[in-house]
């Protein structure tokens, strides 16, 4: 059975850091590109990060370039994104995605205010 389990999300204050992690099981994680989303209320969901198989490829949503990093540890059959500086915009539901197969996490809030 594939899941994705994504943890780390709560509130925090403009400027402060959260550390996401999804970690995945009933595949092989080493075979498979992973991608973080984010979903805010009355907005479509959206691309946040992508990294390829063995971390070689990494790619960013503009607005986040400098602020997230993206990274993955094959070992633990884990992926996480690592979000400093947050901003109230970056308040959504992020989701964790096994992009090559295309199974999701259930989400976790991320909320950013003061």
């Amino acid at each position: 059975q594939v899941q994705l389990v994504e943890s780390g999300g709560g509130l925090v204050q403009p400027g402060g850091s959260l550390r996401l992690s999804c970690v995945a099981s009933g595949f092989t994680f080493s075979n498979a590109a992973m991608r973080w989303h984010r979903q805010a209320p009355g907005k479509e969901r959206e691309l946040v990060a992508h990294i390829s198989r063995a971390g070689a490829i990494i790619n960013y949503k503009d607005s986040v370039k400098g602020r997230f990093t993206i990274s993955r540890d094959n070992a633990k059959n884990t992926v996480y994104l690592q979000m400093n500086t947050l901003k109230p915009e970056d308040t959504a539901v992020y989701y964790c995605q096994c992009f090559s197969y295309g199974y999701w996490g259930q989400g976790t809030q991320v909320t950013v205010s003061s």
